[in-house]
Order: structure tokens, then C-alpha cells, then sequence
């Protein structure tokens, strides 16, 4: 007998706590384990361990930025089911020539609309 699938696990990787908690209000009708982490290093060790569906990253965090993190995931096979969504507010130019470049499946401009977001999780989850 199969163990039925738990919920999709969302990583949430953004220094700044009140982003975190928008963001985990807007995916809490998604249906989804959230995790956060505070920081590049926290975000990477978070996807090493915890092995999330989707990770949304800021850009600009300490101890690596969000397209470090992203560029190393991309590069380990193991890691290849990994859906990642950029999410920041350097600008969206920058963000949308950016983000394919390191990998990333999806991108979004602070600021976002909880609807917006929530669609975009949904998507990257299939």
C-alpha cells in the first residue's frame, strides 16, 4: 500500500519578516507546508534538507542572493523537480531579463497581489 502524498511544500526566503508573512498569508489558501528562511544560507540548507516543490526567493538577501541560490540548485540534478519564482523589487526589467538566466521558472514585482501570487504557486505546483 502507497502512504498518501502530504501537502506541497513551499519555501518562503526573504530577510525582510514582513514580506515572510504577506507571503505566507497569500499561499494559505494554496494548501502547502510554508517554510522560510531569513537569508541566502538559510534558504539553500532549507532546500538541501527540506527538498520543497516551490521556492520563492527575494533577489538581494544576505549571505547570498536569491540568484546564487538559485543558479546552485539548477546546477545539482537531484534538485531538478525544484519550481523556483524570483520575488523582488529591483526593478522589472531587471528581474524579467534576469531571472531565466539563473534558472528561475517564474518571476515576480514587489509589489504583488495576493491573488497574483497564490496563481502563480498554483501554476508552478501543476
Amino acid at each position: 500500500m502507497t502512504e498518501p502524498q502530504g501537502l506541497p511544500k513551499i519555501l518562503v526566503a526573504d530577510d525582510d519578516i514582513e514580506i515572510q508573512k504577506m507571503v505566507k498569508a497569500a499561499l494559505k489558501p494554496v494548501g502547502a507546508e510554508l517554510l522560510t528562511a531569513d537569508n541566502g544560507e538559510e534558504a539553500l540548507e532549507a532546500i538541501l534538507v527540506e527538498r520543497p516543490d516551490v521556492v520563492i526567493l527575494d533577489v538581494m538577501m544576505p549571505k547570498m542572493s536569491g540568484w546564487e541560490v538559485a543558479k546552485y540548485v539548477r546546477e545539482k540534478d537531484e534538485l531538478g523537480g525544484t519550481r523556483i519564482l524570483m520575488l523582488t523589487g529591483i526593478g522589472e526589467r531587471v528581474n524579467e531579463a534576469t531571472s531565466p538566466l539563473v534558472g528561475a521558472d517564474d518571476y515576480l514585482d514587489k509589489p504583488f497581489t495576493f491573488d497574483d501570487l497564490a496563481a502563480r504557486v498554483r501554476a508552478l505546483l501543476g
